[in-house]
């Protein structure tokens, strides 16, 4: 899936969240490179995969999250058959 946008300066960008050290440098990069909206979105959805792997219901993800229903139902999709981000991401933060 990721070869319909890999490219050189997708590679850059990848490359370049790999670089941070910190939560500051994340954050200072974060706000240079992105809206607070763009941001704030991510950031939401990542609680929403959350939230779906531990079983949580649409319902108490909306609450929760503030996320409409289409959203969780794209974060499912993703994280049942997507490249596995996801998954590896929260696998990763509960350590």
């Amino acid at each position: 899936m990721t070869e319909k946008w890999k490219d050189p300066l997708t590679d850059k960008l990848c490359t370049a969240f790999l670089k941070l050290e910190t939560l500051d440098e994340m954050y200072a990069f974060l706000e240079d490179v992105a809206t607070i909206g763009e941001i704030k979105a991510l950031a939401q959805r990542l609680e929403v995969a959350r939230l779906l792997s531990e079983n949580k219901t649409y319902p108490q993800i909306a609450q929760q999250t503030g996320a409409s229903t289409a959203t969780i139902s794209r974060v499912k999709k993703f994280l049942d058959y997507g490249a596995g981000g996801y998954k590896t991401v929260l696998e990763r933060m509960k350590k």
